[in-house]
């Protein structure tokens, strides 16, 4: 099934495509997700366990999925990071009829969503969490996510009543039409999260950012 699966992600990746943007100058932010990853399925539901008290799922090693901590799969509740004073709930993204993945509502600046068919975030894969830099009146909740650097944590609380902890080890922008899809949305053995956003100029022609910013952080 993971090679199945990590197939679809090398293959379907580099054909989906579409631009999270800001929303100056009067546009709005209607667009989606940058270079949406492709539609696979999810690993086998684990049931969230509503009165397990917050911390207790550990991080785990197991030899079937590799030699990095993950968590069972359990649905994100809340994004917190601290430093740029995030404090936002989730909310899930698809890929719609268009082939693009459905953005996050754009009239609500405090809001991410996550890749909802992909993996949850502290499950062992790539877990996929796109949220807006702006709207046409106001910064949005990723609008501090440059400010990341190595070594700075985030938090993640889960349906499961845990909260699964992540440290940044890289910050990079990318051109939107030189994006390293395969870089971006490979599989990997142990628990990561990718958080996208849009960056560098904003072109009033296009009415699009002409990059993209990834954090590139994983599970401790």
């Amino acid at each position: 099934m993971r090679t199945v699966v990590s197939v679809l992600w090398a293959v379907v990746a580099l054909v989906l495509t579409v631009s999270l943007v800001g929303g100056r100058g009067g546009s709005s932010d209607a667009a989606g997700p940058p270079h949406a990853p492709p539609a696979v399925a999810a690993s086998p539901a684990v049931p969230d366990q509503p009165g397990t008290p917050p911390g207790s799922a550990a991080p785990r090693r197991t030899a079937a999925a590799g030699a990095g901590p993950h968590l069972p799969r359990s649905r994100p509740v809340r994004l917190l990071i601290p430093k740029i004073s995030v404090d936002a709930p989730f909310t899930d993204l698809a890929i719609g009829s268009s082939g693009q993945l459905e953005p996050p509502p754009a009239h609500d600046t405090n809001l991410v969503g996550w890749y909802a068919k992909g993996h949850t975030p502290g499950e062992a894969g790539t877990a996929i969490i796109a949220g807006h830099v702006d709207t046409a009146t106001s910064p949005a909740v990723f609008a501090g996510l440059s400010e990341l650097r190595k070594g700075d944590r985030f938090q993640v609380a889960r349906a499961d009543g845990g909260k699964a902890t992540f440290v940044v080890y890289a910050t990079e922008s990318f051109e939107k039409d030189a994006f390293p899809s395969d870089r971006v949305y490979s599989d990997t053995p142990d628990a990561q999260v990718r958080l996208i956003t849009c960056a560098g100029a904003y072109d009033r022609r296009a009415r699009d950012y002409t990059e993209n910013l990834v954090v590139f952080a994983r599970l401790v």
